[in-house]
């Protein structure tokens, strides 16, 4: 009679022993999960703590920040997760960047047709410009991100832009970030002093040095390769590899005259492929031209 009161009081139980188990289990791998939160929140914590004051950015850029929100906001990028980045920033410092140099361009330039101003204009405030401004003033030292590959893509920018002391036309990758980074200051700076443009020239026109102007503005390797060949009247073609070897080869009235490569962006390796057939087919044209003249010299001896 025991033994049965034994396996009834098992059925009626209300904590038997294998939901008893799952129920300790479960709340093992709560305290688990909880512990690594707090883990994970304890080192973030100190990264941010470690991260270099940003009064250090004040005197970078010459200029004291009335609302140090507006700093923090401007160097906070989306990954880190907070609940404000300097995404809305970017967009004010875009508007306002585009407004200084059509301003100083227009006065600067009073021949210049719209057409050349707007070339002139993109190329001092494209992506690769205002990543350089960031890599050369130190300002990417005090981004607060969670982007695991950013340094190493910093890195790599860093040693392949010493190839193109003013700017590479599209031959480089650049770490975006950098560019965005710029671009939050500005917006950060032109909120900050009540929307003056002035003040933000200030702080800014030296930091932005070098300044792309017409006499150094060079034209983008893919429209400088069919300028040369359609007046020549030779007929251009360009074969997409990139799937398979990252490359693209360019092809010359059917005659291989160049190859570039680029396995983290099709559009750079496109520009890298312009820029070796460029560079080629220039040499192939002097070649040319040095034959036909000797061809002509002999004729009149």
């Amino acid at each position: 009679m025991q033994s049965i009161d034994i396996i009834i009081s098992s059925f009626i139980s209300p904590y038997p022993f294998p939901l008893y188990f799952t129920m300790t289990a479960m709340d093992t791998l709560e305290e688990e999960a909880l512990d690594r939160l707090q883990m994970e929140s304890a080192v973030e914590s100190a990264q941010i703590d470690s991260l270099p004051s940003l009064d250090e950015v004040e005197d970078i850029l010459g200029y004291q920040f009335n609302n140090k929100g507006l700093l923090e906001e401007a160097f906070t990028h989306a990954s880190l997760g907070k609940s404000f980045s300097s995404e809305r920033l970017e967009y004010v410092g875009d508007s306002v960047l585009n407004l200084l140099f059509t301003k100083q361009q227009y006065f600067e330039y009073p021949d210049l047709p719209p057409g050349a101003l707007t070339r002139l204009r993109a190329a001092n405030v494209d992506t690769e410009k205002l990543a350089r401004v960031a890599y050369k003033h130190g300002l990417h030292r005090y981004l607060r991100h969670k982007k695991p590959l950013l340094a190493e893509q910093i890195r790599q920018f860093s040693k392949e832009i010493q190839r193109y002391p003013l700017r590479s036309n599209g031959l480089v990758d650049v770490p975006k970030s950098l560019a965005d980074l710029v671009e939050a200051s500005i917006g950060a700076v032109f909120i900050d002093s009540n929307s003056s443009i002035d003040t933000v020239r200030t702080v800014f026109k030296d930091l932005l040095e070098p300044v792309i102007r017409r006499e150094n503005l060079e034209i983008h390797p893919v429209t400088q390769l069919y300028e040369v060949c359609q007046k020549r009247n030779l007929k251009v073609k360009f074969v997409d590899l990139w799937k398979e070897s990252t490359a693209f080869d360019v092809f010359v009235d059917d005659r291989l005259v160049g190859r570039g490569s680029c396995s983290l962006k099709k559009e750079i390796a496109h520009n890298r492929a312009a820029k070796d057939a460029l560079d080629n087919i220039r040499r192939i044209l002097d070649e040319k031209d040095n034959s036909r003249n000797l061809g002509v010299c002999s004729a009149h001896r």
